[in-house]
């Protein structure tokens, strides 16, 4: 299924066309992009194709890890270019930007549930991680948002938004930073990005700005608007192909990774699982929900373990992207302190007592302090984390909490991060079993029953002898429930509780029922009728009397 990487460029060259003019549905221009450089520049196939042999070794030399073994922590620019107020997106939607690559690479997303099980055990944590720049290429601090009003109504794959001379903005060095275009895009295209290996004057990705966004903070460009498309344009700034290959519906085109199955053509929408097509027509079926695909933003969770090594195989020794390991664009200017501050926070995985926050790695950084309080209080609690993420447990239900990190590097700790917040889930309530019977009475058992409480899943019953202190108690998955071994002519009170999902009620009020007394012989002279079971009766057997002779 592997071909030569220019044989798969001409191959999606030809099919893009039909492709763009087909279909209302995503669309990414990368590979438009890639066939008018392709055409423009003759050394680029080369270089292309020497990218992929040093990708194609490494991956043949380290195994697929689901799990990184190390975090790339990448400085990211935002140059947002606007002509009207709608697309000048605000610093807060960036940052939610940030933080939704941030969650999605780390396999921190809050939908990585809804991956099918059967590709649960090659879905990955990528390792790779995103910061705003706080310095920029002078060495000046900065915030890692620039803008510019233009006179341009929109923009195309032509790359004009990567030119100021073109009412654009130039882009920063990208052997240092990430350059992230937001604009306004002409065609339908929600975004672009060029493969490493093209040249570095225009490298970087482009948005559509309504589809700048997180899960969080979504867009404006539904359903593409939960920021997956920063998401897939990055995959391919990293290295990845469309995950059917580029070939249309052939069955004969390659991503170049092993672990995802060979799909007939891009999918829209969001699929049913399982979803099988000409290419992998038996169950599981096509990878539909991976980034690389062309489905809803709600339908995207998960990149492979054999995606990630192809990521990766970028900061390798002789990696196309490997000078990034070396940029100060996270570490702010001199003076700023020697140890970032982290930003991008995001919280995710919130039940009633736990939540899990996350924040953009700070280069340099060797561990993080996460301080945590209820709102409105004074006193944080702190705990600490290696990686950027803690889990936060034992927490309250339905309250709001503040949190904020301080990265620490080499021992040196840096400023505390601005305070993020979230809300912890509201208990699950459970209703109060009522309306109280009982029926079926006999001298040693008896039913008793109650209106059902909605969602409630079982019931706890407990009763005892009217006037003792000791409950017994039994369990009913339905709203009833006999209760037997009871003793004759007895009293009893009964009480009933609901249980929902894990999470018990209140006991209804007290109610009662009397045992039947046993039949039988109660007085000792009674005829018992028969003469196996008549009773014995002492008598006086001293009889005196007259007889007479008549």
């Amino acid at each position: 299924m592997k071909k030569t990487l220019l044989a798969l460029f001409m191959g999606a060259w030809m099919s893009f066309g039909a492709f763009a003019q087909n279909t209302p549905h995503r669309i990414c221009g990368t590979m438009d992009l890639l066939n008018q450089q392709l055409a423009s520049d003759p050394g680029m196939a080369a270089r292309m194709q020497a990218v992929e042999n040093q990708t194609a070794e490494y991956v043949r030399t380290h195994a697929h890890n689901n799990q990184a073994e190390s975090v790339i922590t990448i400085p990211v620019v935002f140059h947002i270019v606007y002509n009207t107020t709608a697309q000048n997106i605000t610093d807060a939607k960036c940052i939610a930007q940030l933080n939704q690559l941030n969650l999605d690479y780390a396999r921190l997303n809050a939908d990585a549930s809804s991956t099918p099980a059967a590709f649960q055990g090659v879905a990955a944590n990528t390792g790779i991680q995103f910061c705003l720049a706080q310095r920029d290429p002078n060495g000046n601090a900065t915030t890692g948002i620039e803008r510019r009003q233009t006179t341009v109504t929109s923009f195309s794959t032509n790359d004009n938004v990567k030119r100021y001379a073109n009412g654009g903005l130039d882009a920063w060095s990208s052997s240092s930073y990430l350059n992230i275009w937001v604009c306004n895009l002409s065609g339908g295209v929600l975004g672009y990005a060029q493969f490493p290996g093209s040249a570095a004057a225009t490298d970087g990705v482009v948005l559509l700005y309504s589809s700048v966004g997180s899960v969080a903070s979504p867009g404006t460009a539904s359903p593409y608007n939960l920021g997956r498309t920063a998401t897939h344009e990055v995959g391919h700034w990293l290295n990845l192909r469309h995950i059917w290959g580029d070939d249309g519906t052939a069955c004969s085109g390659s991503d170049q990774v092993s672990d995802t199955p060979n799909q007939a053509g891009e999918k829209y929408g969001c699929p049913s699982y399982p979803s099988t097509d000409a290419c992998t027509s038996t169950s599981p079926g096509i990878m539909f929900m991976n980034y690389m695909d062309y489905t809803d933003d709600a339908c995207m969770n998960m990149f492979t373990a054999g995606q990630s090594s192809r990521m990766n195989a970028l900061f390798a020794t002789g990696g196309a992207r490997v000078s990034l390991l070396t940029s100060l664009g996270c570490t702010p200017p001199s003076g700023g302190g020697s140890c970032g501050t982290p930003s991008g926070l995001a919280s995710s995985s919130i039940t009633t007592t736990s939540a899990t926050v996350s924040w953009a790695a700070v280069s340099g950084a060797s561990s993080y302090n996460v301080q945590y309080r209820v709102n409105g209080t004074t006193t944080w609690t702190t705990v600490t984390s290696t990686t950027n993420s803690r889990s936060l447990t034992g927490l309250t239900a339905n309250t709001t909490y503040q949190y904020q990190v301080q990265a620490v590097c080499s021992g040196t700790s840096g400023t505390y991060s601005s305070i993020g917040t979230f809300t912890t889930s509201t208990a699950t309530t459970c209703g109060t079993p009522a309306s109280l019977t009982s029926s079926s009475v006999t001298t040693t058992s008896a039913t008793v029953s109650w209106g059902a409480v909605s969602g409630a899943s079982s019931y706890n019953v407990q009763y005892r002898v009217n006037g003792t202190t000791t409950w017994t108690t039994v369990t009913s998955t339905t709203n009833s429930r006999s209760l037997t071994g009871l003793t004759a002519n007895t009293t009893y009170q009964y009480q009933v509780q609901a249980v929902c999902s894990g999470v018990s009620g209140s006991y209804s009020s007290i109610a009662t029922f009397t045992t039947q007394a046993t039949s039988g012989c109660t007085d000792i002279w009674e005829s018992n009728n028969t003469i196996s079971t008549a009773k014995t009766i002492s008598t006086n057997t001293d009889i005196t009397g007259q007889i007479s002779s008549t």
